[in-house]
């Protein structure tokens, strides 16, 4: 049975809103992370000058764009999704690479960038060899976003709204934010929201509980972010708070899975088996790509994670949170049915 169904009057299935990153991937140790005060597997925000030293000390390094609802958005999109998204960037070369590559893989983007002020952000991602990945990020013009960059026609126009939990960070996004939900739900549309790292939910748990309660339709987290929500040691306490609320969540645990929560039942979902495993990074962006697809296409909970699963299987395999194999194809054999048609 679908989870949830799509309208007829929509113009794009999925609108992002996050922040506009530029990734600077690197091979790291535990020793470099220590020595730099990163904490392992987490991300932490940082100054320009931090992020100089940074760039400065680590490795080889390979410029990919990021950012964790624009990657989401962009894998949407591979799978089929008509997808847009609104973020920040400064008018330098970052943003010009950013620009350039969201636009290559099909998504609307039309925010206007900054022509003064800080530059295009930028995430220092440095994978250890145990495939874990610790960020470091400078958030520079994403902190510039703000109310007046929310095209609320867009938003309108759009099915599902999916914000980032980061964003919560800076005072005008988190305006920003705002004003997004109040023109989805004021055109009878659908919020989502991931709540994109720990120490974020620690940062902000007041006001994500309140939103988890009051305005988001359907929430990503991975297990250690529902804890925190919660404040319970136990990720089945999380689920079982998560469904008294009656909404759609999806709850990832890595290797064991996911946790679809709606009103009418919980359902566990098998993770789908990666070959390798080079870079966790992106792995719950990309899990969310493939559920957000799935929900457009009228699909049930366990065919929607199993297509977050298999989505997610595939960016780890490799460096980098982008796919580099065609996704259709990927979800296609996890799910036993067509893609993208």
């Amino acid at each position: 049975m679908s989870l949830i169904t799509r309208p007829d009057d929509v113009r794009f299935d999925l609108l992002g809103i996050g922040n506009a990153i530029v990734d600077i991937l690197a091979h790291s140790d535990e020793g470099f992370l220590e020595g730099h005060g990163l904490n392992k597997g987490t991300m932490t925000l940082i100054d320009v000058d931090k992020a100089e030293e940074l760039y400065g000390d680590m490795g080889a390094a390979k410029e990919v764009s990021g950012g964790s609802v624009a990657n989401t958005v962009a894998a949407a999109g591979a799978l089929g999704a008509r997808v847009a998204y609104i973020g920040k960037v400064r008018d330098d070369q970052l943003g010009t690479i950013f620009r350039h590559d969201i636009h290559a893989v099909g998504v609307h983007f039309e925010t206007p960038p900054s022509t003064q002020g800080a530059a295009t952000a930028r995430c220092f991602v440095m994978v250890t060899r145990d495939a874990h990945r610790t960020m470091a990020t400078h958030l520079g013009a994403c902190v510039e976003l703000g109310p007046e960059d929310i095209d609320t026609e867009l938003v309108a126009q759009t099915w599902i709204t999916y914000l980032e939990g980061y964003i919560w960070d800076p005072p005008r996004a988190k305006e920003a934010l705002r004003v997004a939900i109040d023109a989805a739900h004021g055109a009878g549309r659908l919020v989502a929201l991931t709540l994109s790292d720990p120490f974020c939910v620690e940062r902000h748990r007041t006001e994500f509980r309140q939103l988890v309660e009051g305005s988001v339709d359907i929430l990503f987290a991975n297990e250690h972010e529902a804890m925190s929500l919660f404040e319970v040691d136990d990720v089945w306490e999380a689920v079982t708070r998560l469904q008294a609320i009656g909404r759609i969540a999806a709850v990832t645990r890595s290797d064991q899975g996911s946790v679809v929560v709606t009103p009418e039942g919980v359902f566990e979902v098998p993770a789908v088996h990666a070959d390798q495993v080079l870079d966790t990074t992106g792995a719950g962006d990309l899990y969310a790509a493939g559920f957000l697809y799935g929900l457009t296409q009228g699909w049930d909970a366990e065919r929607c994670a199993l297509a977050g699963a298999a989505a997610a299987a595939e960016i780890i395999s490799h460096i980098g949170a982008r796919p580099e194999a065609d996704l259709t194809e990927v979800v296609r054999l996890a799910i036993g049915e067509e893609v993208g048609t």
